[in-house]
């Protein structure tokens, strides 16, 4: 009896899912900007405008942001690190949601 196995995603799976989002067409290098608050507006500019998305607007800015981070993990620079976690603070003021 052969036993079938599940196909392991490809190495670069979420560098694919960062460039190729069903649910947000982001801009160009969004990641890589040094102005959190541009970095947020962006964001929130790409998840407002979706019409694929699956959740609320906020919840998918902030997925994407997040899944950034946790991908980089260990490898993410300590000043670009600090800026993305200002991105996130940047894109709750956007949306209301601070506190």
């Amino acid at each position: 009896m052969t036993r079938k196995t599940a196909q392991s995603p490809p190495a670069d799976w979420s560098a694919q899912v960062t460039r190729e989002s069903n649910a947000l067409d982001l801009e160009e290098g969004v990641f890589t900007w040094k102005d959190p608050a541009r970095i947020a507006r962006s964001l929130k500019k790409s998840a407002d405008s979706s019409v694929r998305r699956k959740s609320p607007p906020f919840r998918s800015a902030m997925s994407m942001l997040v899944f950034y981070i946790n991908r980089a993990g260990a490898k993410l620079d300590p000043d670009r690190k600090r800026i993305l976690e200002q991105a996130k603070i940047e894109l709750r003021k956007l949306y209301g949601r601070q506190g």
